[in-house]
């Protein structure tokens, strides 16, 4: 099969009957043009075009072969072009994955001013604290908190958070309060995905780490049921700083062994690719890293 960039060539020289303006044109050097037409006789097997000092003509075959391309080719060039400002243009349904976090009234406040400043995108949100496969769920772009294990996938980080030991005052009430982390074996706590009762906190001060099995009567899957939970003073919860702060301050909530927190855990949005990027991902991407939210705290 000849070459479609050898076939473009030829047609653009048909066109103007010359290989300096088909060359000037196509921003080739004319030897390079002339190169690409003989190329496409040799394949062919013919001559497309006669050459004399003073004049460039189509030969009968060649002004037959030049009528059945020019039309494909053209519509081939304007479905290039389609797709060029598709992806200039930010338009087009774009899906995205969030954690159970997510689903609440500041992020859909996000969502919905997004949605105003861009019109021409279309969303298909996917709520839920399953890492779903990008590629397979045919997703664009998922926000990550903690630890990416796939290493296939493009990550940019978006922010960190940070997790704070809390319990309510009639939790706490009669009750000892954990001078160090060992403490916490003796109480009972709200866990984050735990395991027949059981989740192994990690905890950090300065350089000092440790890890430790805590134990309660509810564990959940997302930090809305664990906030409630700690909230109900059902134990002790280790949730993050967005989700307790205005808590802490108001009192309904007393923070634990304050020197000791959370790791830090850093939040990404992932995507399949960083190639060919459309440009309704790319707006959404920008979006997000300018987003003041309380969702994270800022990285710097």
């Amino acid at each position: 099969m000849a070459d479609l960039n050898d076939i473009a060539v030829f047609v653009k020289v048909a066109q103007y009957g010359s290989f300096s303006r088909a060359a000037h044109s196509l921003g080739m050097p004319v030897s390079t043009v002339s190169r690409k037409v003989t190329s496409l006789e040799e394949q062919l097997g013919v001559t497309l075009l006669q050459r004399t000092t003073r004049k460039l003509s189509l030969t009968a075959q060649g002004r037959a072969y030049y009528d059945q391309c020019r039309e494909p080719l053209a519509h081939i060039l304007d479905a290039e072009q389609v797709l060029s400002e598709t992806q200039r243009k930010p338009e087009g349904l774009l899906k995205i994955s969030v954690p159970v976090i997510f689903g609440q009234e500041v992020f859909y406040e996000f969502v919905s001013a997004f949605l105003k400043t861009y019109p021409d995108i279309q969303i298909d949100l996917f709520v839920t604290n399953l890492f779903l496969d990008l590629i397979a769920e045919n997703i664009d772009v998922g926000i990550r908190f903690g630890e990416l294990k796939d290493s296939t996938i493009v990550a940019q980080r978006l922010g960190k958070s940070v997790r704070y030991l809390v319990a309510t005052p009639d939790y706490l009430k009669g009750r000892v309060l954990p001078s160090k982390p060992e403490d916490l074996k003796d109480h009972r706590c709200v866990l984050l995905n735990g395991r027949n009762g059981e989740a192994e906190w990690h905890l950090v001060s300065g350089r000092k780490s440790v890890r430790l099995q805590v134990s309660g009567s509810v564990s959940s899957r997302d930090f809305d049921a664990v906030s409630a939970f700690t909230c109900r003073g059902h134990g002790i919860g280790l949730l993050p700083s967005t989700y307790c702060d205005e808590q802490i301050k108001s009192g309904e909530l007393i923070r634990l062994l304050p020197d000791w927190s959370s790791e830090e855990i850093f939040v990404h949005a992932v995507y399949p690719t960083r190639r060919f990027l459309p440009s309704r991902l790319q707006v959404f991407l920008e979006a997000l890293k300018a987003w003041k939210t309380p969702l994270w705290l800022p990285l710097h």
